[in-house]
């Protein structure tokens, strides 16, 4: 065995994990523990170093290499990596942090092939002095290293993992769900795309398939725009420079314009720009709102280039529809009428030969499924029927499938479908974090964005008998997604969502985040939006079994949930009324999503708003109801529990931020961006009026899930933030 080939299949043990550079994979006893591809590559360069002090710059050329990158990246995924190790949880520490130089690996590390121990901890310190070190060394050694890094083809090994898969039998069988057989021809090849800071999506291959457009955040991760560069590598060119969100590129078929879609406080719109950079033109203006459609796309051009198709809406009663509209004359024509309970047709792409639309049917918030219809309009041919979150999709060169990205099984994976018909099968070479699949012209590559982010719940201390900003720290912690926390009504237990068994589930923990227990075990459907009784002992929520979002009632002690709501339209984000007497919800059962109540016990429910309603909640006293007017609205507004008229309290203009608040006594906390890095939680009260900012956090809140909620005594306050955001392009070669 060659050199090269040696270090390709070198794996490394420390403490419980395996480093196996083949698979490209980390293993913890045994188990797979999901890396990011950039928190790999970093845990790789410190293990084959372990006892020498990597210095932040090598560690930075190493990882990012010709790209300029500030420190806090770098952080970043030193904080990620150490979650993933765990060290949090015990005794066990990888990994050191020494002030003003940089960062070691302290554990013994071994490599597997035979080889002794490649680098003892007790033999580095011992030569470097637990207190000085030879600087010198330590700067060749980081100069060599960085260099050997940037240099080497690591993704090359990637196929190596996926031959792995069949030669590991049934225990690699009951992990991945096997690849399609590629026949004859080359071995397909996977490879990063992007690797820039912040978070780079939606990527577009142009006709001739040798640039790529795409959507990044920038350098700062601070503002989305448009960019393309050539698809083998080089520099990128900036399309769009606006403070809204530019996204969802799409070329001409010519390759001479893209089109895409603008987010604004002006308003939302299409839009023309030059391939080549130039001044764009706006197409026209579109439905504003698309708050709680998760990861979706609004427009796509058909092959002859006549027409764009476009997801829009002229009125909040209806759903959102497809419509072609013409680049050139501004025609508009209907193509799809979906009924009045969904939320309506979004992720639309032209067949190859431009006859058909395939597209997503979102029954519910996040959850939808795949549809087909002929582009002169007509009924939809139904593909899929899981009832996941089934987000953004591209058609397959030849016609005969269709690749989309679904959250079936509590992960954003990429299926393949025949659109004749017949069972889904996973893309396991795209890995478990996938969405916005694009092909290029001929079929041989295939990219997609590749997650890297992870969500946690903090804690906010309201009352520290201090006059200094109060701190903000983790709370409920996992390398999983955790949401929409809730306080019992005594503060001493905290329910919330998560999807650290596999699916998103309701969960419970102690006021402080210990001993988490899972109360559901639907295994697939979204279950959200949990709410306590006010006697502690019961826990409403909303989920989505059948694709249908009903409201659902479990003991806070586990057991059996039982459904509370069977009507066709959606009904979600419940919560209970102070005397415990009724449950209120939101649904589109009237058209619209307004604001019903029904009885905790049994007994039909009733419409109490008639001017739009979103997310009920009850004052502490009981007196009022308060909600936002609309989903993806920012407008707090309020009506008497007994009755009257609803009335507009007041608007924090985020409509990002618009799940983001809760109701005290006094008044009502909520979020605001700061940037698009940072956020800041205010305090409106309600006896003044006025606002106040209460903390200023470096992390921003997710816009899909409930926020914030405040401890009974009125010390904490808990919201779901980012702990580490972020996504790269990968793309497969030669896909078959």
């Amino acid at each position: 065995m060659g050199h090269s080939e040696q270090q390709k299949n070198q794996c490394y043990e420390f403490g419980p994990f395996r480093l196996a550079t083949a698979e490209h994979r980390l293993y913890r006893n045994g188990e797979v523990v999901m890396l990011p591809p950039k928190e790999f590559d970093l845990l790789l360069l410190l293990v084959q170093n372990p006892g020498q002090v990597m210095n932040r710059e090598s560690l930075i050329k190493a990882l990012w290499p010709n790209t300029v990158v500030e420190e806090a990246n770098l952080n970043v995924h030193i904080s990620a990596l150490r979650k993933a190790l765990a060290e949090n949880a015990g005794e066990l520490h990888f990994i050191e942090t020494l002030p003003r130089l940089g960062y070691r690996f302290i554990a013994p590390v071994t490599e597997v092939n035979g080889t002794a121990v490649i680098s003892s901890i007790s033999r580095a310190l011992a030569e470097n002095g637990a207190g000085s070190l030879n600087q010198n060394a330590v700067t060749a050694v980081n100069n060599h290293a960085a260099a050997d890094w940037s240099s080497r083809r690591r993704w090359a090994a990637i196929p190596l993992w996926l031959l792995a898969i069949g030669l590991l039998g049934v225990p690699a069988f009951l992990y991945f769900k096997p690849v399609r057989s590629t026949g004859a021809g080359a071995p397909i090849n996977v490879v990063p795309l992007t690797t820039y800071p912040g978070r780079e999506s939606q990527p577009a291959f142009s006709p001739d398939g040798n640039q790529i457009a795409f959507v990044w955040s920038g350098a700062k991760d601070d503002n989305t725009d448009v960019y393309v560069r050539l698809v083998d590598g080089g520099n990128w060119v900036r399309l769009t420079d606006d403070p809204g969100d530019d996204v969802n590129p799409v070329w001409s078929p010519d390759g001479r314009t893209i089109a895409f879609y603008r987010s604004s406080p002006d308003g939302d719109g299409i839009f023309l720009v030059p391939a080549l950079g130039g001044a764009e033109r706006k197409l026209t203006g579109v439905w504003a709102n698309r708050f709680g459609f998760g990861s979706h796309t609004w427009i796509h051009w058909s092959p002859d280039g006549k027409w764009l198709v476009v997801s829009d809406k002229t009125s909040a009663e209806e759903p959102f529809s497809l419509f072609l509209l013409s680049p050139e004359t501004g025609e508009k024509r209907r193509v799809t009428s979906p009924p009045a309970s969904v939320v309506g047709d979004c992720s639309p792409a032209f067949s190859p030969d431009g006859k058909r639309l395939a597209f997503v049917r979102v029954i519910s918030a996040l959850v939808g499924d795949v549809y087909l219809v002929s582009v002169n309009g007509g009924e939809p041919k139904r593909l899929t029927f899981d009832g996941a979150g089934v987000s953004n999709l591209a058609w397959t060169p030849n016609g005969r499938e269709i690749v989309f990205g679904s959250r079936l099984g509590g992960k954003n994976r990429l299926y393949r479908i025949p659109v004749e018909g017949g069972g889904a099968e996973w893309l396991a070479a795209t890995g478990s974090e996938a969405q916005y699949p694009a092909f290029s012209r001929d079929g041989s590559r295939l990219a997609w964005r590749q997650n890297t982010s992870d969500e946690d719940i903090f804690r906010l201390a309201l009352k520290s008998g201090s006059e200094n900003v109060p701190p903000v720290a983790s709370l409920i912690v996992s390398t999983a997604l955790e949401a929409s926390p809730r306080y019992s009504p005594d503060g001493k237990r905290i329910a919330f969502v998560s999807n650290r068994s596999g699916s998103d589930e309701i969960w419970v923990c102690g006021s402080d985040g210990e001993n988490p227990i899972r109360l559901t075990s639907f295994r697939g459907p979204l279950a959200g939006s949990p709410s306590w009784s006010p006697d502690g002992k019961q826990i409403v929520f909303d989920c989505r079994p059948e694709g249908n979002a009903d409201i659902y009632v479990v003991s806070a002690e586990g057991g059996q949930p039982r459904r509370l709501t069977t009507d066709p339209a959606e009904d979600i984000v419940p919560s209970w009324s102070r005397d415990g007497r009724w449950i209120y919800f939101t649904s589109n059962r009237s058209g619209r999503l307004q604001i019903w109540r029904m009885p905790a016990g049994e007994g039909d429910a009733a419409q109490i708003t008639r001017q739009g309603g979103f997310e009920p909640m009850e004052s502490p006293d009981g007196r009022w109801l308060y909600f936002t007017q609309d989903r993806g609205s920012s407008s707090i507004w309020r009506m008497p529990t007994a009755g009257g008229d609803e009335t507009p309290l007041f608007d924090f203009h985020q409509k990002n931020y618009s799940r983001g608040w809760t109701v005290t006594s006094e008044g009502v906390y909520f979020a605001v961006a700061s940037s698009n890095t940072q956020s800041t939680i205010k305090f409106f009260s309600l006896s003044t009026g006025a606002e106040k900012t209460v903390a200023e956090i470096d992390r921003v809140l997710p816009s899909s899930v409930s926020g914030l909620t405040a401890s009974p005594d009125g010390r904490w306050l808990l919201l779901p933030l980012f702990a580490q955001r972020g996504s790269d392009l990968m793309m497969i070669e030669n896909f078959h």
